[in-house]
């Protein structure tokens, strides 16, 4: 059994604490399962899905021309070359963090399935490492909700959906979330027929309400939205697959698509790991107990990242690596604020988030909310920008901003001013002290905090 100083579990996250380690002189071991290395967000998340988006994006932009005046026509859309692309790319940047680990000093790879067999020890193909400093980076997987008869057809999920060779015809989605939306932007974009399947009464849940609401409404114009039912069993058909839905008054229907794609959450891969084994703790739903520092329920061993299920967005995971590991080196004792933690939906229209939502804010502040559209702003008329929008809650005593939620173009580039200004513990006045461009769409943030009003 080999000792090293650092174990890192993971690629993605994880690689940040193995470079912090190396750069400390300490001997590391990375393991990670493959097949291919680099984390979730590199290799089946935010950096291929938003490859393919972008171009569904444009789609978007050629087919709504004609509002400005432009007659344009799409005459062709080249859907396994639009694949091939992002295949591409994702195979050359995993090419290239292979040379590198390969050429590292005082590092050792570990690829393929690891399992805690006793307390800071990791068994590999047979292989058993230790280190008393152990970083828990393995991510999450799609979670499979137990549809009747989903075991028995091929469905796709986050993951498989990237290998597609040919465009659906058709395609239902499974979930209304995040995912769901962003894959049903883009196959619509490329021509498929999508239906997305929501158990919740409306998409993207955890957004503020009339942010949802205007979503399903833009994405109804091309996509079929079925929201409060629940795809109860799903089996084949001689064209592919067919959904049973079921309403909340019983009735049930059936839905039929050459693909059915499931959406519906994520998993911590902890279970993988077999974490137990070396006295880490779990909660109710899979993921690895972590303290405000992200240390586990085992002294020196952290979970950061996704495993963890705090704030399951690859900047988050990466700044929990990099105050994780800081702590760890140098002795801090650095927190993470959670509340400044940003997020985006890139669905048409896209959207973007920081902070609270006026209910949850509501609960423990006497809040001001402000609400402005984009056509407000010189920039947002000239874009014809006629439904998009931004909302803020801010605290009524101190004027700090607990919350901003956009809906529409560039939504999560226009958001970053208000993240910058709650990182810093400040509040909508120092907004106001920056000179803004105009016209431009910065000024929506401006006037959002110049409406504020009570509730």
């Amino acid at each position: 059994m080999k000792q090293y100083d650092v174990i890192v579990v993971g690629s993605g996250c994880g690689s940040l604490v193995m470079d912090e380690a190396l750069s400390h002189s300490l001997t590391v071991a990375l393991v990670d399962k493959g097949p291919l290395i680099g984390g979730t967000c590199l290799n089946w998340g935010c950096i291929p899905s938003k490859m393919l988006i972008y171009t569904a994006d444009r789609i978007v932009d050629i087919q709504e021309a004609k509002k400005f005046g432009i007659d344009a026509v799409i005459k062709g859309i080249d859907f396994n070359a639009i694949m091939e692309r992002m295949r591409k790319s994702r195979q050359e940047s995993e090419s290239y963090i292979r040379k590198s680990l390969a050429e590292t000093d005082n590092l050792d790879f570990y690829e393929g399935e690891a399992r805690f067999v006793a307390d800071y020890i990791l068994e590999v193909k047979g292989e058993r490492v230790r280190a008393d400093k152990i970083f828990i980076a393995c991510g999450s997987r799609p979670l499979i909700p137990p549809i009747r008869g989903l075991n028995d057809i091929e469905y796709l999920t986050n993951e498989s959906v990237l290998e597609l060779k040919e465009k659906p015809e058709s395609m239902v989605i499974v979930g209304g979330g995040y995912i769901g939306v962003e894959y049903a932007h883009f196959f619509a974009a490329m021509g498929t027929r999508v239906a997305i399947v929501e158990m919740a009464d409306r998409l993207v849940l955890s957004e503020e309400p009339e942010i949802a609401e205007l979503l399903g409404k833009r994405l109804s114009q091309r996509i079929e939205i079925h929201t409060g039912v629940l795809a109860e069993e799903v089996r084949n058909s001689k064209d592919g697959v067919v959904a049973v839905l079921k309403d909340g008054a019983g009735a049930r229907r059936d839905l039929s698509a050459q693909k059915i794609m499931v959406a519906v959450g994520r998993r911590s891969n902890a279970d993988l790991l077999e974490v137990g084994n070396t006295g880490v703790e779990t909660d109710e739903k899979g993921f690895v107990k972590a303290d405000k520092f992200f240390e586990t329920s085992k002294k020196n061993i952290f979970a950061i990242g996704d495993v963890n299920g705090k704030s399951m967005f690859t900047h988050s995971a990466n700044r929990q690596a990099q105050i994780a590991v800081d702590n760890l080196l140098h002795g801090t004792k650095l927190e993470m604020d959670f509340n400044a933690v940003p997020h985006a939906v890139y669905s048409h229209p896209q959207i973007a988030s920081v902070g609270m939502g006026e209910a949850e804010a509501r609960k423990a502040h006497s809040v001001l909310v402000g609400r402005t559209t984009y056509f407000s702003t010189a920039k947002g008329e000239a874009m014809l920008e006629n439904d998009g929008f931004a909302k803020a809650i801010v605290d009524k005593s101190d004027g700090a901003i607990l919350g901003f939620h956009i809906i529409g173009p560039h939504a999560p580039e226009v958001i970053q001013e208000v993240v910058n200004v709650m990182s810093w513990g400040s509040g909508q006045d120092e907004i106001n002290e920056g000179i803004h461009i105009h016209p431009a769409l910065s000024e929506l943030i401006q006037l959002t905090l110049e409406s504020l009003e009570e509730p």
